[in-house]
């Protein structure tokens, strides 16, 4: 099985050229089979004319003068008339069904006695024997062209066998494309609408089955698109409904509450809120309709770097040369944000941020020296909402960090991989493709 070839274009192609073939095959072996009798049938009575019309010839003439019938029918007639002789060394004819019919056919007409052969005396030719009458001892060969014991196909049948071979062939690649061409755009479409992307509609027209895969299609993408969309206008509400009452918190706990500690307590909280309502916004914006901008990544990262450093972070920068790419910058710097922070949470220090192109992807990694995540987390830590319950876990963060990363880069048709660093901690590499 692993010869097939993968895609359904190929494999529907390969059927039908396979059936067309054992088709045409089928049908020249039947053509030969029932070919084979009546030409059989024609040869010998071909052969078995031109030797009565000889035995006639030879019957009416006398016999010192059959020498120079011989001769007149060798040079004017083109018939070749020998003398059969008893050291005759005679080469039978190839042993097949149509042969056997021909010598069948020549007995029944001329006789018992009749000899086929393909040569006589090492002379090549369709050599057939005949006597005078069945009493006569006498026996001569005709010598007919070798062309007329053989049977072979007729050029203008293997052209037209050859045509229609090569027509089925042509119509049964139409009919694979046809197939394969639909299901290979709504691949790509829903490759894109993976990727947060809306696709175009795809055309409901073709038969009915793909026509009403495709129109079903069109249905769950328009409805998606519609709950994403009234789920960013929701988060949007919320967002604007809770943040002007935190605000007057805010106001209210810098003016009222004259306990310094109570105070702050107050206000961190009021924060913790805010925070927490901006990543379920950047949650919700991770698959929004940014457009694609061409971008300088490397600039793109020395700014956020730049952003980290006026924060007091500690940041060790190794940014390479970057091949300008087709990128949602907004989307980038929250998820490389997302993961800088998660360092600076979690990491134990010092966080390293470095940016190189490797075998056409873009490697963004983030390195940090803290407890790391278990491999067998991994991949549930990037799902939302999720937490550590160790020393990774902060009791006041949403569970939302990793997952928006994930988004942003399937997004951009990459990946997060989250890999332990050999010195000890994370390394969270952002793939993207160049």
């Amino acid at each position: 099985m692993r010869f097939l070839p993968r895609t359904l274009l190929a494999r529907t192609f390969l059927l039908l050229a396979l059936l067309v073939l054992l088709s045409t095959a089928a049908w020249l072996s039947l053509f030969r089979f029932i070919d084979s009798e009546p030409r059989a049938r024609e040869t010998a009575k071909l052969a078995a004319s031109a030797v009565n019309l000889i035995r006639a010839s030879l019957f009416a003439a006398a016999p010192e003068k059959r020498l120079g019938l011989f001769l007149e029918f060798s040079t004017r007639e083109g018939v070749r008339l020998l003398p059969a002789e008893s050291d005759d060394q005679v080469e039978p004819l190839p042993d097949s069904r149509f042969q056997a019919l021909l010598q069948a056919e020549l007995q029944e007409r001329l006789g018992r006695h009749t000899r086929i052969g393909a040569a006589v005396n090492d002379i090549p030719g369709f050599w057939v024997s005949f006597r005078l009458d069945e009493t006569d001892e006498d026996e001569y060969w005709l010598v007919l062209p070798r062309e007329r014991a053989s049977r072979d196909f007729a050029r203008h049948w293997l052209s037209w066998s050859l045509l229609a071979t090569v027509l089925a062939l042509a119509m049964a690649w139409l009919i694979a494309s046809r197939l394969s061409k639909p299901l290979k755009a709504m691949a790509r479409s829903a490759a894109s609408l993976g990727r947060g992307e809306m696709p175009a509609p795809l055309p409901e027209d073709g038969p009915e089955e793909l026509g009403r895969l495709a129109h079903a299609f069109n249905t769950m993408a328009a409805d998606l698109e519609r709950h994403e969309r009234d789920r960013s206008e929701v988060l949007a509400g919320i967002s604007h409904d809770l943040r002007t009452p935190l605000t007057r918190l805010r106001l209210e706990a810098e003016m009222s509450v004259a306990n310094d500690d109570a105070r702050q307590g107050i206000v961190a909280d009021i924060e913790q809120m805010e925070a927490v309502i901006s990543q379920f916004m950047d949650y919700a914006r991770a698959e929004s309709g940014e457009p694609l901008q061409e971008t300088d990544l490397a600039t793109l990262l020395n700014g956020i770097a730049g952003r980290q450093a006026s924060l007091g972070r500690p940041l060790s920068c190794d940014i390479a040369d970057l091949p300008r790419l087709w990128l949602r910058p907004k989307a980038i710097i929250r998820a490389v944000t997302n993961l800088l922070d998660n360092a600076a949470k979690y990491g134990g220090g010092a966080t390293d941020l470095s940016a190189t192109a490797v075998n056409g992807q873009i490697h963004i990694e983030i390195t940090d020296h803290g407890p790391g995540i278990p491999a067998a987390e991994i991949e549930r830590m990037k799902r939302p909402f999720t937490r550590l319950e160790n020393a990774r876990t902060d009791a006041s963060g949403t569970g939302l960090g990793l997952a928006i990363v994930e988004r942003v880069a399937r997004l951009h048709n990459g990946r997060l991989e989250l890999l332990p660093n050999p010195g000890g901690g994370l390394i969270a590499r952002l793939v993207l493709a160049a």
